[in-house]
């Protein structure tokens, strides 16, 4: 009964915080995991049975040397999501592609590797499978992260592609649909807009499955949001009834909601507010089932579970 040994990047950020609890819980038969979280600071970090920080940066490759050493999976989810070209590339690309080097130097057998489905550009997009649709990305964070899916498969990783990811830590899908209704008070062209989703701690438990899972692992790209996607309709009438969004009584055409999202200013780009009301939703059944790990009950059902903690952040940002 040797323990799985794992080295994490993002232990810190919104998907990373949940993967590594479902890790630290995982495999208790078998001897459990052992994890090694990477971290530009570890100063202050909690300590738990089978966790151990230690300092790295993905802007300083040097920094990278032997953090592969003894591992058997490298699990990366550090990325930047939003910054100026350079920055991003840096992270993104170039230190993406350090500790790939170092994963293979330390002969690590398996790597899964967190990308996003908006490297595929403004879409809209209408239920494509991996390798149906061209990427498009349009914004440097897009563009470098998908580049830095190339070490990841050179290295003969599982590259993730979730769609919006919800839950409690989320600072961009619904604090943005917040903004979104009090710019554009209506439902947004009958709702009808299809978006793929998942929740964090449903993306947790599947990133976690692939990390433990027997045999070679599932190299390759594959669509990572729960297998049915969630109507736009759906979604707001589910945080209007939590309480996390105020109710409207207007129904708007797209162009109507385009003008008036031009005539009212704010933080969301038209881009932005495109992804979250017109079709983008990408076939991800596969993933779960080669996985061997269920899909769970999705989005919507497990939204009561984080409704008080996008209440509180909508409280504290007016």
């Amino acid at each position: 009964m040797n323990p799985l040994r794992v080295v994490l990047t993002g232990a810190t950020g919104f998907v990373g915080s949940a993967v590594l609890r479902e890790l630290l819980a995982a495999r208790p038969q078998e001897g459990g995991v052992r994890v090694r979280a990477l971290a530009r600071s570890v100063s202050g970090r909690p300590s738990w049975p089978g966790l151990v920080w230690e300092s790295a940066d993905l802007t300083a490759p040097e920094s990278l040397r032997d953090v592969g050493r003894d591992a058997d999976v490298l699990i990366h989810l550090a990325s930047l999501v939003s910054g100026d070209d350079a920055t991003c590339t840096a992270v993104n690309v170039h230190g993406t592609g350090a500790l790939m080097e170092e994963a293979r130097r330390a002969g690590i057998g398996r790597i899964v590797h967190l990308s996003t489905a908006a490297v595929y550009g403004p879409g809209p997009h209408s239920g494509p499978d991996v390798g149906e649709i061209a990427p498009a990305p349009t914004s440097a964070a897009s563009r470098t992260r998908l580049e830095g899916e190339s070490a990841a498969l050179a290295a003969g990783g599982t590259v993730l592609r979730p769609g919006l990811i919800l839950g409690r830590g989320d600072r961009w899908v619904v604090p943005g649909l917040t903004e979104l209704r009090t710019r554009v008070p209506a439902q947004w062209d009958g709702g009808r807009a299809l978006l793929s989703m998942v929740d964090v701690d449903d993306l947790a438990r599947l990133i976690t499955a692939l990390a433990c899972a027997p045999g070679d692992g599932l190299p390759g790209v594959h669509h990572a949001s729960h297998p049915v996607p969630v109507r736009n309709l759906d979604l707001m009438t589910r945080l209007t009834a939590l309480g996390v969004l105020d109710p409207v009584a207007e129904d708007w055409t797209w162009q109507e909601c385009l003008d008036r999202f031009a005539r009212t200013p704010g933080r969301m780009s038209e881009r932005q507010f495109s992804l979250l009301a017109r079709d983008h939703w990408y076939r991800s059944e596969e993933i779960w089932r080669a996985a061997g790990c269920p899909e769970g009950p999705g989005p919507l059902a497990r939204l009561a579970d984080a409704a008080a903690w996008y209440r509180d952040q909508r409280a504290s940002a007016r």
